[in-house]
């Protein structure tokens, strides 16, 4: 077996300060080699001692950092017992190198030193635990009680918290600032006056020290909410190189939204000021990001939102804003391709961080994507989309959000508009109650293709709360549009100049004609309408919005097949619900628009103002078929007299006579000329009616 030298080893670990782990190899392997070179059967039990000892010696308690340099420098107590070798294995072990066997002494003598430490170790941890043992049957009487610890360590946190820096004074204003919050009972405005002043005496100066404290943050807030305009404003300038810490501190926040809420207009400017520059960076900020969409939402002027959203096209207008320009970025990008390219890739980097952040929800944010959406184009439209498909129903509650939420439904693909119904599914009743949300559903319903997709995504979801979808004036509009189209009595002009720019733009991806996807969709939706309306008729009619839905819900004819029967039912249903006295404060006719809703009935259809003249919807049961029903149902065709006083009597229902007048007047209907003679005795009765029964008078007029 040829000589192994190890001192290339040594250099190496003594340079990487590894001495003491490489040593105790180096014992194991020097053993290992001297004794493999021999060949008989004791050299073969001092190899096996050797392996079952170095193990243990070698073994160190976790967590142990001393250096091999203090356990070797330790005396020894304990010598490891070897046994001796036999003439034949000294033999065979003198043909070993003289190095190693200089190493083995050196070796056994370092783990005989391990292994004192160790045993020292073992011996101090016996003592400490006998200690303990002791200390817990023998009782200390000099031993602290709970109380007397707790003591020390309150007076132990109060020393340091005057070692603080202004410490002294942070615990005095504490102490007045607990008399000013008090609310019960109010306190004198003399008095507050007076500890306002007296908490300013020691806070003038010191501010930037106290603002990032949490408690005496409360107390600067505090301060604000109760001082007068002048102090308020030297507080902002004085906290003004703080703005940017206290907008990114869970403290700090609330007290510069204090200054903005009860700040003046000029004192809001500075912060805005100095904010300038950082609002992206604020934006991917947790605490930030609340205070620059408060900023953006609360308290920024038109010119100074513009500015705002403007740094987020870049740093060139992060840092050099331009007041004075008030192009949008339409106009801005349409300079060059190059100034277009890094705006578009400034406010995507931008939006997708805060997205990733979770500030999709933020107002700032749609602002920024707004102006996103009216530049990208190609892979930048799949890409958009992408990004905020799964969190697409947070951008629909403000009005830059719906903007954008219209905007990437027309311009989505077919695929892409199925992820985005997915994930609007969950929320589909908050969507039709929400003010800018419902323009959203109505588009869905102008420019999916995939009818049956509608159908599944949201007919079971209104089914629910359908009573309460049609009597809202805001939630009702989706659904009026597939009873009755675009009609003007119902959409602003500004609203229809918005649907007509959506529609433009979903050209490329919508290919059913408008008409026949609206009919599709009304189709599924119809006969939730209608029985939604019988099986509550009464709480959905005495809503003037209500009776105003189931007024088109009734002139619509587009499926005969679908409608017929359930009409009728309606009709019946209508007339059983103004039954009654009218004088009780809860009938129908005192609601504004029960008479409004009877005499379109009796009509027949809506006036047309072009025409001057009612256009009737024929086939419905409405009109004179209507009016014969009503008449003979209410008044046995003339025949109950006091029915008919009582209508007459009263103001609202006086009306709906004037209307069955004008219907039965030129009709040869036999029934019709004997209620028209039933109203003419009562002519009397009509007379006697006060000034405030304007239509007994104008029927006195009609039936002479």
């Amino acid at each position: 077996m040829p000589e192994l030298s190890f001192s290339s080893y040594e250099r190496y670990f003594e340079s990487s300060q590894l001495n003491f782990f490489f040593s105790i190899h180096e014992i194991f392997f020097s053993k290992f080699f001297s004794l493999v070179s021999s060949s008989d059967f004791s050299g073969r039990t001092k190899l096996s001692t050797a392996i079952t000892q170095t193990p243990n010696m070698s073994i160190q308690k976790k967590g142990n950092k001393r250096s091999a340099e203090i356990v070797a420098s330790k005396p020894n107590k304990k010598s490891k017992n070897v046994e001796p070798a036999s003439e034949s294995n000294s033999e065979t072990e003198e043909s070993a190198s003289n190095s190693s066997e200089s190493s083995d002494t050196e070796d056994e003598d370092e783990l005989d030193k391990m292994d004192d430490s160790e045993e020292e170790e073992e011996e101090e941890e016996e003592s400490d635990d006998e200690d303990n043992g002791e200390s817990k049957d023998n009782f200390d009487p000099n031993k602290k009680t709970s109380k007397e610890q707790h003591e020390e360590q309150r007076k132990l946190l109060k020393e340091r918290k005057t070692k603080r820096k202004s410490g002294v004074e942070v615990e005095r204003i504490k102490k007045l600032w607990e008399k000013l919050r008090a609310k019960n009972p109010p306190m004198p405005k003399e008095v507050r006056d007076k500890l306002c002043d007296e908490v300013w005496s020691l806070c003038e100066g010191v501010l930037g020290d106290l603002v990032l404290k949490h408690d005496a943050s409360r107390v600067v807030q505090t301060l604000v909410k109760y001082s007068s305009k002048e102090r308020r404003d030297k507080i902002s300038k004085e906290l003004k190189p703080y703005y940017y810490k206290l907008a990114t501190s869970a403290y700090g926040k609330f007290l510069l939204i204090k200054l903005l809420h009860y700040g003046s207009k000029e004192s809001r400017g500075l912060v805005i000021k100095e904010l300038h520059g950082k609002l992206r960076k604020l934006m991917r900020h947790r605490e930030g990001a609340y205070v620059v969409e408060d900023l953006f939402v609360l308290y920024a002027t038109t010119k100074q939102r513009n500015l705002m959203i403007r740094e987020f096209w870049g740093s060139q207008y992060a840092y050099f804003p331009n007041e004075n320009d008030t192009r949008n970025v339409i106009e801005v990008c349409a300079e060059s391709a190059e100034k277009k390219k890094l705006i578009a890739g400034n406010l995507f980097g931008t939006i997708k961080a805060s997205v990733e952040k979770g500030s999709i929800g933020f107002q700032i944010l749609h602002a920024a994507m707004r102006e996103y959406v009216q530049i990208f184009e190609g892979q930048e439209v799949r890409d958009f989309i992408e990004l905020v498909t799964e969190q697409f129903a947070e951008l629909v509650h403000t009005p830059e959000g719906c903007e954008v939420a219209c905007t990437v439904l027309a311009k989505a693909t077919a695929k892409e508009r199925k992820s985005l119904l997915k994930s609007l599914k969950p929320h589909s009743e908050a969507l039709a109650n929400n003010e800018h949300g419902q323009m959203v559903l109505q588009l869905i319903f102008m420019t999916v293709d995939d009818t049956v997709l509608i159908q599944k995504t949201f007919l079971n979801e209104y089914e629910e709360y359908m009573a309460n979808v049609i009597t809202g004036k805001i939630s009702r509009r989706p659904f009026i549009y597939l009873l009755n189209g675009l009609d003007k009595s119902y959409f602003s002009p500004a609203v229809l100049n918005d649907f007509a720019k959506y529609m433009e733009m979903s050209k490329e991806t919508s290919k059913k004609p408008e008409d026949e996807r609206r009919s599709q969709i009304l189709k599924f939706f119809l006969p939730c309408f209608y029985k939604t309306f019988l099986d509550s008729p009464y709480d959905i009619l005495k809503e003037n919005v209500g009776a105003q839905f189931v007024q088109e819900l009734l002139l619509n004819n587009q499926f005969p097949d679908i409608s017929g029967e359930l009409r009728t039912k309606s009709i019946d249903t209508i007339i059983d619900c103004v039954r009654g006295d009218l004088t009780s404060e809860e009938h129908l006719i005192n609601r504004a628009y029960t008479p409004r809703l009877l005499k379109f009935l009796i009509q027949g259809g809506k006036w047309n103002r072009d025409t001057k003249q009612v256009d009737e919807v024929e086939g419905i049961e409405l009109g004179l078929p209507f009016a014969l029903k009503f008449v003979d149902e209410l008044f046995d065709n003339g025949k109950d007299a006091d029915a008919l006083i009582n209508w007459i009597s009263h103001k609202e229902s006086s009306f709906v006579l004037v209307a069955l007048h004008d219907k039965f007047k030129f009709s040869k209907e036999k029934f019709a000329a004997e209620f028209i003679k039933a109203l003419k005795k009562q002519n009397k009765t009509i007379k006697k009616q006060g000034e405030d029964n304007k239509g007994a008078q104008l029927l006195l007029k009609v039936l002479n």
